[in-house]
């Protein structure tokens, strides 16, 4: 159903609102294209309000939630469904050159990688390690594009170590989930750490003892209450940039400096298994 302008419908129903709600729509109203980069937790510890708040809010409007409400106040602030984030300030327009375009995504690319490398906290990554390396299984997850960043984490350290593994079906991982144990360690991908899916796994893998690390851009989202260790990627992205290439290059980047601490830390043991699968694919190659 075409719900029409969020921004018109906010205004027409703001008499009616609660005290909470018309603390969400003034903040909406005035910062109408930062609240779309912003996680359901973090708008509401601005507002001072409960996420039930928000998602009530959603719902008055017409949205099944918090996802297509974003999505709907992004296409209303007329933000382009370019790869660059705000941030940078180089959003790619009808006239560019194919070179002038490539350069702004360059810069986002960058840019991400740059504000991953400020976030990034050598205590968590090291304990990080030692959680990968004493692990009997390491399930590396994800839905959707996050998925994809699983299965390149998952790739990364299968040259170095047998204990990783990678399941896509959200179901199956679920199963997983609820046969892990103290023993095991889940890395996860989660850009927004708030999709349905995400608690159906890590629940039942906090519940059995597992130790979970979440890749994300949010401190604040459902999936951090889950956490043992977070691990940030930059890059903003809008509800219209989902699956950014710029938000995967700071996780990327990531996963580049945990395998290579990871290689660091038992150099004598990743070597060995380095040589054995780069013995192994050389038969593969012309």
């Amino acid at each position: 159903m075409n719900k029409g302008n969020v921004l018109d419908a906010i205004t027409a129903i703001y008499p009616t609102l609660t005290k909470s709600g018309k603390k969400l729509a003034d903040f909406i109203l005035d910062n109408k294209v930062e609240a779309q980069y912003m996680s359901i937790t973090s708008l509401a510890e601005e507002c001072n309000v409960a996420d039930a708040t928000v998602s009530r809010f959603c719902k008055t409007l017409g949205y099944d939630g918090y996802n297509e409400f974003k999505l709907a106040l992004a296409k209303a602030s007329g933000t382009k469904m370019t790869e660059v984030g705000i941030e940078a300030y180089n959003k790619i327009d009808a006239e560019d050159s194919i070179i002038t375009m490539a350069e702004k995504l360059y810069a986002s690319e960058i840019a991400s990688i740059n504000q991953t490398l400020q976030e990034l906290d050598s205590n968590a990554i090291a304990r990080t390690v030692q959680y990968l390396h004493a692990a009997q299984r390491v399930y590396c997850f994800g839905q959707g594009a996050s998925c994809v960043m699983a299965m390149e984490a998952w790739a990364r350290f299968l040259t170095a170590a047998p204990q990783f593994h990678c399941i896509e079906d959200s179901h199956m991982q679920t199963m997983a989930a609820s046969m892990c144990s103290i023993n095991d360690v889940i890395l996860f991908f989660s850009y927004s750490g708030a999709t349905k899916d995400m608690v159906d796994v890590l629940k039942p893998a906090k519940e059995r003892g597992a130790k979970i690390i979440l890749i994300t851009h949010f401190s604040k989202s459902p999936a951090a209450a889950f956490a043992d260790i977070i691990l940030f990627c930059g890059s903003r992205e809008s509800p219209l940039q989902s699956g950014s290439v710029a938000a995967k290059m700071g996780q990327l980047f990531l996963i580049d400096v945990l395998f290579n601490e990871f290689c660091r830390a038992n150099s004598a043991f990743v070597d060995v298994n380095r040589e054995n699968t780069t013995s192994a694919i050389a038969a593969k190659l012309l």
